[in-house]
């Protein structure tokens, strides 16, 4: 009996959380791919090393890799994301211990390939038993394999946040560990972060994944249980059904958390009593605060005022010359114009002050890439070299390339289409010409112009290799 087809329902959504300034979870989900990654190293790198994962694991979805060519594309995508962080935190004193989890899942057919390192989770929720499917790098786990503690201690032990294997700026085994299973129609799959997975417990996990029928409705219900409980953390969660093939119109990829447009989203916020204090930090302080700032205010005067401000403007101006000329070491593309742009600097400015300038226009159209890579694109890509651009352009021009090559393919097997059917219904025409012939005489029978089959037009695109 044959396999059903099956496809992906999908979506992604994340929260910043009622305590953490920023958000460090990156979250992707796609016709054929989900990701979550959960960035750590302080508020200068968390956010940097998730979404650089997302960046290299994204331009894997498309649906034209075989099944068993699956792990060895994720495991070089997360190896090429571990060197780039690596990389990133030996040249950035700031950067430093930045990290990131990461869970993928990619689709081939209907086989489904997991890679995963970190503490975040995957689970999978079939005929209304949840099963948790990854087991944690962490060192709680660890304690509860070796027996010296149970998974109840787990839940509140104090280093239930060290984290064993990690992908970044760590001496840790980075070996992900690797799956390869078939797609299940009805099955729901749920990839989250710590900012679930710790406050919520996964009875009402359970609970939500088997009655909430939207994937996106119900990604957002979990998130808000999360604040409900405190949202200590950033609340990331990628929600996707396996279902049949035309169950639902694809949809473009969605990404959220740091490696979104909206990255500095603030929280949908919550009801709990952790909601309410995080509105009042964010309101300010008191006015007896305010009436002490004002007392402070007023500065003591000293002869050594004028000394004292020309030595800081001469080290302000020495810090912003140090600073510009590092500015023109970094590099990122952009979508601008239809075409694929690279520029020097870094995409920020200070009123009319730019710090990058474009120096090259390539000829890779964003017409020719897929959706995933037109959506990261429609905001820097930032890297650090100018080597590093050039090894992405070389992977933007490969997959325009074959998006093109899949265009023709499929140009040309329409083409042959066409042809067979007005080969097909010229002898039609010319055999009922015949029949006519023989009822009527031949000088009063009408043989029919036959016009030649036409081909297919050549496409023609903007944008070509490198």
């Amino acid at each position: 009996m044959p396999t059903t087809g099956v496809q992906f329902r999908c979506a992604a959504r994340s929260d910043v959380g009622l305590v953490r300034a920023n958000n460090q979870d990156s979250g992707y989900a796609g016709a054929n791919l989900l990701v979550l990654a959960d960035g750590m190293g302080g508020p200068a790198g968390g956010d940097i090393a998730s979404s650089v994962a997302i960046a290299h694991l994204a331009p894997l979805d498309t649906d034209n890799h075989p099944a068993d060519s699956l792990l060895p594309l994720l495991r070089e995508a997360l190896m090429d994301a571990h060197e780039e962080l690596a990389e990133r935190s030996t040249h950035d004193p700031d950067l430093q211990g930045l990290g990131t989890t990461c869970i993928a899942l990619m689709r081939s057919g209907n086989k489904l390939a997991m890679v995963h390192i970190g503490d975040s989770r995957a689970y999978v929720l079939r005929d209304d038993t949840l099963t948790q499917v990854t087991t944690d790098h962490s060192f709680v786990q660890y304690l509860v394999d070796t027996g010296q503690i149970t998974a109840e201690d787990a839940e509140h032990h104090p280093q239930r946040n060290v984290v064993l294997r990690i992908l970044g700026d760590s001496q840790a085994d980075v070996t992900p560990d690797e799956t390869v299973r078939e797609a299940i129609v009805g099955d729901r799959w749920l990839l989250c972060s710590d900012g679930l997975s710790g406050v919520v417990s996964a009875e009402t996990i359970g609970n939500v994944l088997a009655s909430v029928d939207d994937p996106g409705a119900c990604a957002e219900e979990l998130i808000r249980l999360a604040l409900l409980a405190g949202g200590p953390d950033n609340v990331t969660c990628v929600v996707c059904d396996i279902a049949p093939v035309g169950a639902s119109e694809p949809a473009p990829p969605q990404i959220v958390g740091a490696a979104a447009k909206d990255r500095r989203a603030p929280s949908r916020g919550g009801k709990g009593a952790a909601a309410r204090a995080a509105a009042l930090d964010s309101s300010g302080g008191s006015e007896d605060e305010d009436d002490d700032a004002d007392d402070e205010a007023e500065p003591r005067r000293s002869h050594l005022a004028p000394v004292i401000t020309l030595l800081l403007t001469a080290a302000v101006a020495a810090g912003a010359w140090l600073g510009w000329t590092w500015t023109q070491t970094q590099y990122y593309v952009i979508g601008e114009n239809d075409f694929v742009t690279v520029h020097q600097g870094i995409p920020q400015s200070i009123a009319s002050w730019k710090f990058s300038h474009r120096i090259e226009v390539t000829d890779i159209a964003l017409s020719d890439l897929p959706p995933v890579h037109r959506q990261l694109l429609a905001e820097p890509v930032t890297k650090g070299s100018r080597e590093e651009i050039d090894t992405y352009l070389d992977q933007l021009a490969r997959s325009a390339e074959e998006t093109r090559a899949r265009a023709r393919d499929e140009a040309a097997q329409s083409g042959d289409h066409a042809q067979s059917g007005d080969t097909a219904q010229s002898a039609d025409r010319a055999q009922s010409a015949r029949r006519g012939r023989t009822a009527d005489s031949p000088a009063s029978a009408r043989t029919p112009t036959v016009s030649p089959p036409r081909s297919a037009p050549a496409r023609t695109t903007g944008g070509g290799a490198r």
